[in-house]
């Protein structure tokens, strides 16, 4: 389990920094404390700072933001990283409790589905906002961490299973952030479309990454750009209502056109990190606009949720 191992990691960190300060250094128990803290932010900051460093050397020609936008954009997604793995994803039943399923609501619910090495709990904040908006949210777990894409397609069916059955409607919309998205497709793919209303993508590498070579497991290799894998799904066509919003600054998907799909509606939100849009309200904003609209079919793409003049 993801929570298990993560928690498992960070305190083994906590132990040698702590270890290190106190007999290496020969510091007091509260000046070793800091500087567990400090271990910890450090090491996530320096891995932050890779994904920008590979993202900038590998990108795509971006819009250009100005000093100051770029270095907030930079430390809103240090952030998010740092909260998604210290506090949230090791802690995931604190944070996230059951989904709250209201079979009186009339609208399709909201199935979410998280990226590679996460678990539903990234969604905490995304969840709440999304349901303040009047939508049924469910989450799903997407599990082994490093499994085949494909093989998440039954743990997403049994999922649209029981919701549809809590809610009563006989269909999903489903959402999914990174990996989370290419899962969906994998499982309309293998299911059909027959329970999906609608599959939204945030942040997903449709045709691959280039950071996809630095992963382990099947996931992650079927993620590389013009893997075999990623081309047999582009070869299905479907029938679902699909559409893609992505950021053109993404710091794990590079270069960045490979976020897009060809042959459906885009939303771009400009000067948002790949964890941070999960923690965005221009993101959440622009989501709402799409869920709002019947079908966007035909469009083509658009700056932050505003559809072409």
């Amino acid at each position: 389990m993801l929570a298990v191992s993560l928690l498992a990691f960070i305190l083994c960190e906590v132990v040698l920094y702590f270890s290190l300060a106190r007999h290496f250094f020969d510091v007091t128990p509260s000046v070793a404390l800091l500087v567990v803290a400090a271990g910890l932010l450090g090491v996530r900051a320096a891995v932050n700072a890779l994904s920008w460093a590979v993202a900038t050397t590998w990108r795509a020609p971006w819009p250009a933001l100005g000093a100051a936008r770029f270095a907030l954009m930079v430390l809103a997604d240090y952030a998010a990283f740092v909260f998604c793995f210290v506090l949230v994803l090791p802690l995931e039943r604190l944070w996230l409790g059951a989904d709250r399923l209201d079979p009186a609501n009339p609208r399709p619910p909201l199935l979410l589905i998280h990226g590679y090495g996460c678990s539903r709990g990234v969604w905490w904040w995304m969840r709440g906002r999304l349901e303040r908006a009047g939508w049924n949210v469910a989450t799903v777990n997407l599990e082994p961490v490093c499994s085949d894409i494909d093989a998440y397609a039954a743990s997403i069916h049994r999922r649209i299973d029981a919701v549809c059955k809590a809610t009563g409607r006989s269909q999903v919309v489903l959402i999914g952030h990174s990996m989370g998205g290419l899962a969906a497709r994998a499982y309309v793919r293998k299911h059909g479309a027959a329970r999906v209303a609608r599959v939204l993508t945030l942040g997903t590498p449709h045709r691959g990454s280039r950071l996809a070579h630095l992963g382990i497991g099947d996931n992650a290799r079927q993620m590389q750009p013009e893997s075999d894998w990623l081309q047999r799904l582009a070869r299905v066509s479907s029938d679902v209502d699909t559409v893609v919003i992505y950021s053109p600054h993404d710091n794990y998907v590079m270069p960045q056109t490979l976020l897009e799909l060809p042959g459906v509606p885009q939303r771009r939100v400009d000067g948002v990190g790949h964890l941070a849009m999960l923690f965005s309200p221009r993101v959440v904003a622009t989501l709402l606009v799409v869920l709002a609209a019947p079908s966007l079919a035909g469009e083509a793409v658009a700056a932050d949720g505003v559809p072409p003049r």
